[in-house]
């Protein structure tokens, strides 16, 4: 199995796998939005001892995964299974955990509650990065609190010692330039990378956030790198004929409603294309596809099983020709900003 080796994120001093395990679907089967296609711990061990071997380093959770579930499953793991110093983990806030007023969004009071109570769920004194997932006036219901109470308070979690880098989500690339404009004029800590939505079925980010990110050294982490699966053959140009867990259970109107660019199918019948005429496998194509783009740092992916694993680490040694990319992108046509109809 191939052995990555690690590269730095952004211009941060902060050393990443070029894979980043995504853990949302890890945590207790039946809670949360992901509930119906959830790995409990007994499925999830095998695969962070291969992560780990294969020189997959990188952890990316969430508080709102599993509403606290995947947290509880992800931090004590990792204390099991790894020392310390030898892996990243990085978690976010912003949606609301609960009913309660300030349950959610990004005030000062919700970060600081919302940090402690993510490391209490991982049993972590600290998280090598705090990612806050959207935009602190993206949430609704949320207060919209000030970008600066914001920036301030974000600056305060890193002098506490509870996160050593931030990150930040999907946004418009004119609010993140807001937030670090801000962290500049003040002299506080500054977002290292942007977690942004992009594959080869959504490349609204190249037009702004990506040539932001590459111009200001910001490393890019993009999730769904694999559109939900649909470039990985899960569909067959239809959403109602998934092959999985994930495609034929509620998560599917959210895959619906992020792809909706009028060659979606068209593109990932490519993919499969290409990959057969390759002898790889599709999602091998799509991973290889994001890491050949200017700026990315490490793609976000999600796996349930080992073999999948293996798959998206071999993409690592899979270089596409110049017409190979050609090919993939061609169909490709403007689409929806996702962010401007409220998709999150």
């Amino acid at each position: 199995m191939t052995t990555l080796k690690p590269v730095t994120l952004g211009d941060s001093g902060l050393r990443v796998s070029p894979i980043c395990l995504g853990t949302m679907n890890f945590g207790e089967r039946g809670r949360g939005h992901q509930g119906d296609w959830t790995l409990e711990l007994d499925a999830v061990k095998p695969i962070f001892q291969s992560a780990m071997d294969a020189g997959v380093f990188y952890f990316d959770c969430a508080d709102i995964y599993g509403v606290g579930a995947t947290e509880r499953l992800v931090g004590p793991l990792l204390n099991k299974l790894f020392r310390r110093e030898e892996y990243v983990l990085t978690t976010k806030l912003s949606f609301p955990m609960s009913r309660g007023a300030n349950s959610g969004g990004l005030s000062r009071k919700h970060i600081f509650e919302g940090i402690d109570a993510c490391l209490r769920r991982l049993e972590h004194d600290y998280v090598d990065q705090l990612i806050i997932h959207r935009h602190p006036h993206a949430i609704p219901g949320q207060a919209k609190a000030p970008v600066e109470e914001t920036m301030e308070a974000l600056n305060d979690v890193v002098k506490a010692g509870k996160a050593m880098y931030l990150g930040a989500s999907s946004m418009f690339a004119w609010q993140f330039a807001e937030m670090q404009s801000m962290a500049d004029y003040r002299g506080w800590h500054r977002f290292v990378s942007m977690q942004n939505h992009y594959n080869l079925v959504y490349r609204e980010e190249e037009r702004e956030m990506i040539p932001y990110c590459l111009s200001t050294g910001v490393g890019i982490t993009p999730w769904s790198p694999l559109a939900r699966g649909i470039l990985a053959g899960t569909y067959s140009q239809s959403f109602d004929k998934g092959s999985t867990d994930r495609s034929r259970g509620q998560d599917r109107q959210r895959t619906e409603m992020l792809y909706r660019g009028p060659a979606t199918f068209d593109i990932a019948d490519r993919v499969i294309e290409l990959a057969d005429k390759r002898g790889v496998k599709p999602a091998q194509i799509a991973v290889a596809w994001l890491a050949g783009k200017p700026g990315i740092t490490c793609p976000v992916v999600g796996v349930s099983k080992v073999s999948q694993l293996e798959d998206l680490v071999a993409a690592a040694d899979l270089t596409l020709t110049g017409d190979e990319v050609e090919y993939l992108e061609e169909l490709y046509s403007p689409t929806d900003n996702l962010l401007s109809g409220g998709a999150s």
